[in-house]
């Protein structure tokens, strides 16, 4: 199993464009609800840090239940490289969550969000829609290749949308529970 995630979340000005190329293109992979409630721990607060690089998400797809640890790794500019992810499925979400109370876990953040998903080459593209949020694109390299090649896979990623005629595109480095959290500290790259 591959630990190691390249994906990039983006705005963009225009998602009919690519909606439109991913119908002719592309395999329509899922259409999910997906619930994402994202905890921190009682003896290290995720939060306190800056970029945040730790998550740990309890998510109920479509009533499927996953547990989800996820460690960014940063480069020099605070640009998001890479990150370490660690998954598995759970049988009662429930549960999961007694457990996590037990232990002092708190939880920070809810996303819910509505995603529909393709399989477009080694990208994987989700067009999502994010309760108090808006629209946006999450690409995620599913293809072979190892973290060194981040930059470069990320590079990739944005010229695919460029070349589908999606107009403006902004991208930010700390995910849906960050929006969520901390709106005014949002840093977008126009890319």
């Amino acid at each position: 199993m591959n630990n190691i995630e390249i994906e990039i979340q983006l705005e963009v000005e225009n998602v009919k464009p690519l909606k439109s190329f991913l119908a002719k293109n592309a395999k329509k992979t899922g259409s999910l609800h997906q619930i994402d409630r994202y905890f921190t721990p009682a003896h290290k607060d995720y939060l306190e840090i800056r970029p945040i690089n730790e998550w740990l998400r309890l998510r109920d797809s479509n009533g499927k239940h996953l547990i989800t640890y996820k460690n960014y790794h940063y480069d020099a500019t605070s640009y998001r490289a890479y990150c370490d992810e660690y998954e598995t499925s759970i049988g009662e979400i429930k549960q999961a969550e007694l457990i996590f109370s037990a232990l002092g876990m708190t939880e920070i953040a809810v996303v819910d969000k509505k995603r529909t998903t393709y399989l477009y080459k080694d990208f994987e593209v989700a067009i999502d829609s994010v309760k108090g949020l808006g629209d946006y694109v999450e690409l995620e390299h599913k293809g072979e290749g190892v973290k060194e090649d981040a930059k470069k896979i990320a590079d990739e990623m944005i010229d695919f949308l460029k070349s589908v005629g999606v107009g403006k595109i902004r991208k930010n480095d700390v995910g849906y529970p960050f929006l969520i959290l901390f709106p005014n500290e949002v840093i977008w790259r126009e890319m």
